[in-house]
């Protein structure tokens, strides 16, 4: 099993930035690909950004690419998630996610997920 913890969220007010933290413990060598979500209220659950176990291979949503960077230290079991320019509709409670098998934009992709944190940009 994987264990995963984020850290980092909070309120901040649009146009500021914000950096997401997550801790992996456990069996975290059975881990591949790595991503944060996001989920609104009301909505369903989405793909934010993704990085692959060597941590040079990254992907994003189309949606955010130009404002997050997603990075990965496999020595500390830490993913992180800059976020930048952020607006009121990046409210959500942002996840962290682990797939031992692959690196993807869906939910299904993935077989491990933290409890989340709440990020609010107030205006």
């Amino acid at each position: 099993q994987v264990q995963l913890v984020e850290s980092g969220g909070a309120l901040v007010q649009a146009g500021g930035s914000l950096t997401l933290s997550c801790a992996a413990s456990g069996r975290t060598f059975s881990i591949s690909g790595m991503a944060w979500f996001r989920q609104a209220p009301g909505a369903e659950r989405e793909f934010v950004a993704g990085v692959g176990g060597n941590t040079f291979y990254k992907i994003y949503a189309d949606s955010m690419k130009d404002r997050v960077y997603i990075s990965r230290d496999n020595a500390r079991n830490t993913l992180s998630l800059q976020m930048n320019s952020l607006k009121p509709e990046d409210t959500a409670v942002y996840f962290c996610a682990a797939s031992r098998l692959r690196l993807g934009r869906d939910v299904n992709d993935y077989d491990y997920w933290g409890q989340g944190t709440q990020v609010t940009v107030s205006l």
